[in-house]
């Protein structure tokens, strides 16, 4: 097994991660992509919790704007058009049962929880449930591994190419 694509969480990390998901942040083992200012958008999160509970979202996206983003795209009911592309593709059908198991590699390269066994996240590898899921697992793996991921991260009003942390604003700011 290969390791996922994310750095070391440092203190700081969990700090901002907390911040912006307005709770403590649990279980994170990674940083799995990062705003253009550096600041965390995707963690990834062991999938056993401390309590024992399996945690199937290995990557979970945290940036406040990209998680607004991406509710409001599910809002348009976008996951229907997915579902129904994804029965009509076969193509599509074949690259998102591959993210589904690039998924299943990277979660399972850090613990193989036997009750998460062939569960990954966002509906992979049948349907489209999720597009938090997805487009952490995009942002994470990079374009081209999550078909349905990429597509809505074309999609949503957020890019991760630009900026929209009030504290990242303020050090490119400060660093000027």
């Amino acid at each position: 097994m290969t390791t996922p694509p994310f750095e070391t969480v440092t203190a700081d990390d969990i700090r901002a991660v907390s911040a912006q998901l307005g709770r403590p942040a649990r279980n994170v083992v990674g940083i799995a992509a990062r705003c253009v200012c550096g600041a965390p958008t995707v963690v990834s999160t062991a999938p056993r919790l401390d309590d024992g509970t399996p945690f199937p979202t290995f990557y979970y996206l945290t940036h406040p704007a990209a998680t607004a983003a991406v509710s409001t795209l599910e809002a348009t009911q976008v996951m229907n058009e997915y579902n129904d592309d994804l029965a009509a593709d076969e193509e599509l059908r074949a690259a998102y049962a591959a993210a589904h198991q690039a998924y299943l590699a990277d979660r399972e390269s850090i613990e193989l929880v036997p009750e998460l066994v062939n569960i990954s996240a966002g509906g992979m590898p049948v349907r489209v449930k999720c597009l938090h899921a997805l487009v952490g697992h995009a942002l994470a793996a990079g374009p081209g591994v999550n078909p349905i991921g990429d597509r809505a991260l074309e999609r949503a009003a957020w890019s991760p190419t630009v900026c929209q942390c009030v504290e990242g604003e303020e050090a490119a700011s400060a660093g000027e």
